[in-house]
């Protein structure tokens, strides 16, 4: 009985342990389970943005969009995390952005939705911090991007018309949307996602060339699988003729005008009211002074159009940089389009570099209001560094690189950019291109007006002038030898398609006509594309056939030289006071454009873009060096204007 007994007791005891664990595996699991339930319940989004009544709702409770724009593609992906972080700190709860299809489709049918471009995971992003989206997927975006970000390829087509149901622009949209849709769509609130509204186009009452156009890219969203609230978005004028049934009507604008708030009730009794943009800033074209936009006067509207109950989007919130050539250009009002210059700064809240401004301080602290919890602490800023200057060490002229360009192109007539046969059939898109014919006497060199944008015209290599909109007219020099055979070139800069107006058909670069020596048009071009994309500079940075600056250097030219970095990059900002005009690259990216005429005389270098150790700086000058390249932690763009 001892020894059973005994044997019973033991046994119990390995009972109640098992049991003991059997409830602790099961309590883990039941918390686990309860848990995520949790969560997913408080993930399940059930009743979405809705405009029906004068409130915003969401979830069926009032709903006020506290939102800014950040576009994925203006910021460094690096930092993307960077800056919706400071958004969210300053009180914001949205977060706006436009898609680039010139980007997306570089050529037609070949998509990119990857690195710098990939969209979904910016929108993980947003939804991660707690941010919601509204898109702008366009397919026309304005936004100071070359051609309002259309891809310029479309151009190829001599009948082309933007922006209207033209079958060539409708079949080309259908192609991009059933690619860029299907991507937004899992991201949408209904599944859980960030984006609570989509954008339906782009500002159209300012174009409005084609009544039907609207309602087929409104339904070329639906028919994908939007299911999120439909906005438009356009100024008091454009509101006439921008809507389209279906989508709620968002007005842009800068200045607070009673009679604008009271036009768009009017159109929409009843309907909650959105600042879809309120310009923050302004942007900046080369040649002009660099526009501000004072602190307290926007705040004090803010605060009005937060007092009557608006919702709010500030364009922009963070502007970033146009890198490459993606600026557009301004037509409206001027003589000439003027290009725009390479920062999107827009003296925006938060500054180029990821900086915290006056604005920001004092939005803050209006946004606040309208929280009931405490706003996050501020997210730390960036250390920028000013290394010391270096100097170019090696050289290469223009007409020694022409090897690494695509095979040039005979022509009887000149070709524009975007018809050449380069880019598997795509044509060029930007950069410039080489015209090169032969001539046989000096005398009036007519361009026709038919040079877009601007040109350096040499003969036999020697610089002569420049042709654009204000000059159409050269003196070419005779030569040594009468009737003697020599090269006339002419270097045509595409300085940034426009990105607004009526005018977006007529946006081809290059030569796009004939032009005339002596009143005869010239014939048989040697056409070459130097677009000046990263095979090509990584082709010219290996290339054996650099030379000594101790040679003099010949113009144009691409300059070399090393900024030796020993700890971990930072932010910088580039100066080139001694140069004229062209482009940077740093370790094969394209930094944009710099031009001596202003008003930006920096531009900005993301830290994730350097290396510790060598960096291989290459800059495309047109005219003139003096070697140096400087560098500065604070950037500088130029003298300042009031914004009207």
């Amino acid at each position: 009985m001892e020894s059973s007994s005994g044997f019973c007791v033991r046994l119990s005891l390995k009972q109640r342990y098992f049991l003991l664990l059997c409830f602790a595996v099961g309590a883990v699991v039941a918390y686990r389970f309860t848990r995520s339930r949790t969560e997913v319940r408080k993930n399940r989004h059930v009743v979405g943005l809705r405009a029906n009544s004068s409130q915003f709702t969401l979830e069926t409770k009032p709903f006020r969009i506290l939102g800014g724009s950040i576009h994925y593609f203006r910021v460094p992906r690096a930092y993307w995390m960077d800056r919706l972080q400071k958004m969210k700190a300053c009180g914001l709860n949205t977060v706006t952005t436009y898609v680039p299809w010139n980007l997306h489709e570089p050529e037609r049918g070949v998509f990119n939705f990857e690195d710098q471009l990939d969209l979904e995971a910016y929108l993980r992003l947003a939804a991660s911090l707690g941010l919601w989206v509204i898109l702008r997927p366009g397919p026309y975006i304005c936004a100071e991007w070359d051609l309002g970000g259309l891809p310029s390829w479309l151009l190829r087509d001599k009948n082309m018309r933007l922006r209207t149901t033209y079958p060539g622009f409708t079949a080309a949209v259908n192609t991009f949307f059933d690619q860029l849709i299907k991507k937004v769509v899992p991201h949408q609130y209904s599944r859980g996602g960030p984006v609570i509204a989509v954008q339906v186009e782009n500002e159209y009452g300012s174009y409005a060339k084609d009544k039907g156009y609207m309602h087929f890219i409104k339904e070329a969203l639906l028919s994908r699988g939007i299911t999120e609230l439909l906005l438009t978005s356009d100024n008091k004028e454009g509101l006439k003729l921008g809507g389209v049934k279906g989508a709620l009507q968002t007005i842009n604008f800068q200045k607070l005008n009673p009679d604008d708030i009271k036009y768009l009730d009017a159109i929409q009794p009843q309907k909650p009211k959105m600042v879809m943009e309120y310009w923050s800033g302004w942007f900046d074209l080369w040649g002009n002074l660099h526009h501000v936009y004072e602190a307290e006067d926007m705040v004090s509207v803010v605060t009005e159009i937060l007092k009557q109950d608006i919702s709010i989007n500030l364009y922009m919130f963070h502007g970033g940089t146009n890198f490459g050539f993606m600026n557009g250009a301004l037509a409206v009002g001027l003589p000439a389009p003027k290009p725009m210059v390479t920062s999107y700064d827009y003296d925006a809240p938060l500054s180029e570099a990821g900086d915290y401004t006056t604005k920001y301080h004092l939005l803050r602290n209006v946004f606040s209001r309208y929280h009931t919890q405490p706003l996050p602490e501020l997210p730390s800023l960036r250390d920028k560094s000013a290394y010391q200057p270096v100097l170019v060490h090696r050289h290469l002229s223009l007409w020694d690189t022409l090897h690494f360009t695509d095979k040039p192109l005979k022509s009887e007539r000149p070709v524009n950019m975007e018809n050449l046969p380069v880019n598997n059939k795509n044509g060029q898109s930007y950069g410039y291109t080489l015209y090169e014919t032969t001539i046989t006497s000096g005398g009036a060199l007519n361009s026709r007006n038919n040079i877009r944008d601007r040109a350096l015209v040499f003969v036999d290599k020697h610089f002569v002038g420049v042709l654009d909109y204000k000059i159409q007219e050269l003196a070419l020099p005779d030569g040594k030898v009468p009737w003697g055979k020599r090269t006339l070139s002419l270097l045509v800069e595409n300085c940034g398609r426009v990105n607004y107006g009526k005018t977006l058909d007529e946006q081809r670069k290059g030569l796009v006509g004939d032009i005339e020596l002596n009143q005869q048009l010239l014939r048989d071009f040697i056409i070459r594309s130097l677009d000046m994309k990263p095979g090509f500079v990584n082709r010219l940075g290996n290339s054996a056939h650099w030379v000594s600056v101790r040679q003099r250097p010949s113009f144009p030219g691409f300059f070399q030289a090393r900024l030796y970095v020993s700890s971990s990059p930072k932010d910088i900002f580039i100066k080139l006071p001694g140069w004229n005009k062209g482009v940077v690259f740093i370790n094969g990216k394209n930094l944009g454009r710099y031009w001596s005429i202003g008003p930006q005389q920096t531009l900005y270098v993301p830290g994730p873009w350097l290396r510790r150790g060598d960096n291989q700086v290459i800059v495309f000058e047109e005219q003139e060096t003096d070697g140096k390249i400087q560098f500065t932690s604070t950037p500088d763009y130029g003298m300042t204007v009031d914004v009207e």
